[in-house]
Order: structure tokens, then sequence, then C-alpha cells
């Protein structure tokens, strides 16, 4: 795609909103954690704070809040055939404008495998977006609050998910998803999880106000929406099913059926702004975000198992088609890469 190698702003566009989902969940078993030596070998430098990447063919795709403050976000992309590590304040970047006076910034993102699109999540904020052949344009109206981390990812079937919030003390809406009409009289706090076919010929933005959300399918009542889980994250994994993680470390799975049940739980710790990609087994690989300096291994059975421990806050996180995972290392300003053989087992 010509964004791919251009160094340019982009027009501002008005900024939109998009709307979401919620359920009830069992329990998840106590962690049980295997540590695992991790070499890891430094890919990129000189991007500061970077928050997520992405994977295109031979490239890794970087977002990072830009280094001066003035934009919503910067793209970055390294060619992974080259050597390394590459200091990314002499390469091509592209810079993504603020779109209104909220100056909303950018801190989630997902890559549509197929055309290699991105789509850019606000960070606390009500809008998607996707950038195509160097145009930006507003995808989505209709959210809560979308927040950072892996809150956008596509499925098998090239469908894009999101999770939203619905948390009465943020969100200013006076409307609820088809179904859930009694989350206005109620505690619900969130998550709503949307799944969305990218039918090009669906005019934009796409209006989601009133979309259906797949999770939950019923509503609880009181007592259920404030023991709802703080979902955080999302991954599509090969079987169909949509991987979960809360604030509290706590994974959950959502069968295509709708069953959605509590599976393993992380070391005790607050996660915040983490990021989750799914493995070609099933497992999913989980990065511990602002708080937590680890990175995760978790089977389909649950077993947990820390690859990568005492980084500077890990955030965003990629995998190849090879199984190495690449890492933002957010507070050293640098991408990291572990390598797939030191991550097998468990």
């Amino acid at each position: 795609m010509e964004w791919r190698k251009a160094i340019a702003f982009l027009l501002p566009v008005s900024w939109p909103c998009v709307a979401a989902v919620v359920g009830l969940f069992s329990a998840a078993p106590a962690a049980s954690v295997v540590r695992s030596e991790a070499g890891l070998e430094v890919i990129a430098t000189g991007v500061l704070r970077p928050l997520q990447v992405a994977i295109d063919h031979d490239a890794l795709v970087v977002l990072g809040p830009g280094a001066g403050g003035d934009l919503a976000g910067e793209i970055h992309r390294v060619d992974l055939s080259g050597g390394m590590p590459v200091d990314l304040t002499r390469q091509p970047k592209m810079g993504i404008p603020f779109a209104d006076a909220q100056m909303s910034t950018l801190g989630s993102m997902a890559l549509e495998p197929t055309t290699g699109d991105l789509f850019l999540g606000e960070e606390n904020g009500t809008a998607v977006y996707r950038l195509s052949r160097h145009r930006l344009s507003r995808y989505t109206t209709g959210l809560h609050r979308l927040v950072g981390g892996s809150s956008l990812s596509f499925d098998r079937l090239g469908r894009l998910i999101l999770l939203d919030y619905a948390d009465p003390l943020l969100s200013r809406r006076e409307d609820s998803p088809p179904g859930l009409e009694e989350l206005r009289e109620e505690d619900y706090r969130g998550p709503l999880v949307l799944r969305l076919v990218l039918d090009p010929e669906m005019p934009l933005p796409r209006r989601l106000g009133q979309v259906a959300p797949v999770f939950p399918r019923l509503w609880g009542g009181r007592t259920g929406g404030g023991l709802l889980p703080h979902l955080i994250a999302v991954a599509a994994v090969d079987t169909g099913d949509l991987v979960f993680v809360s604030s509290t470390g706590e994974l959950h799975r959502l069968a295509p059926d709708g069953t959605f049940t509590g599976f393993a739980r992380l070391p005790h710790g607050f996660y915040n702004r983490i990021s989750m990609v799914a493995g070609p087994d099933g497992s999913v690989f989980v990065s511990g975000g602002f708080h937590v300096p680890r990175i995760f291994r978790v089977s389909s059975a649950g077993a947990v198992t820390v690859l990568a421990d005492d980084l500077a806050d890990p955030e965003g996180i990629a995998i190849d088609a090879r199984g190495d995972l690449y890492i933002a290392e957010s507070s050293l300003h640098r991408i990291v890469r572990l390598r797939a053989l030191k991550h097998r087992g468990g």
C-alpha cells in the first residue's frame, strides 16, 4: 500500500463513535506459572513510547504517540529483512494529526491481513479509523469508550472485533444496544463486544449505536453487572473462539455457541494497556503492559509460562509466520524480538 512508504501528515478528519456488548462468567483457575529462559534481541530503537506493533508480511508496523506531543499518533515501518537494530529516528514515518479540539491520541491498532489496511482506535475515546493507501477515514461511530492495547482484533474470517465500555460514569450515551435496554438503569460498566464484517458496500462511517453485541447476549441485572469481569484485551484464535484478558489477569474464552468461561489466570498484578496475540496452536501470548514487566504464553488448556521478565513496560506484541514475537518495550523506546525456539512448550 502507498501509505507504507509515505513520509507525510494526513489531513484531519472528523472523529466518530461506536457501540458494543456484556455477559456472565465463571471463575478462572488459579495461576500455575512455569518460567522459560528467554533471549531478547533489539530490532528497532528511537521510537518514543511505542504502543502497538503488527506484522505486515516482511515488515513490522509500529504505532507511537509522536515525539512532539502534537500528533494523535505516528506510524513507523521496520523492514525485517534488513540489518538490525534499526534507528527509527533516521527512518521515514507517517504522522496522524489530531482530529479535533479533544486531542484524542491513538492507542490500539489492528492490521487487516488481506489488504494490509490499519484500523486505529482512540485510547479512552469513541472512534475507530481506517488507514488505507495513504488515506485516513473515519470507520465507525457509536462507541462509548475504547481502551488502549488489544481492544481491536481480526478473527480468522476477517471480521473486526471491538472491545467497548458503557460505564455510566464515563459515557454520556443515553441509548443502549438492542436487548440491553436496562443498561441505562443498572450499574454495568462494560464490556461490550462487537463483531463487524468489513462490507465494502456499507456507507462510512459505520453507525454502531444500535448494533447488537456478540457479548453479552443477556442482561444479568444490578448484581450481575457489578460482578462482570473488566475485560481489557481480545484476541481471536483459529478455533473460532475469542479470548479475553481482564484487568486482574483472568483469561476468559467466548465460544462460537456463546459459552463464556474462565480458563486461566496470570500471576497477581494490575494489568493495564496490555496486548495479546494468538499463536497457531491455539495458545495466546500476552504482554504485561504498563505495570507488569513480563511476557506470558497461555496454552489452550490454561497453562501459563513466563517467556520474558524484567521488561520496561511491554505493551504492543505481534507474532510472525515463524512464531517469533515482537514486543514494544515502551519505557526503553525500542522494539525487541523473542525467537520462536525460546518459547516452545507449555
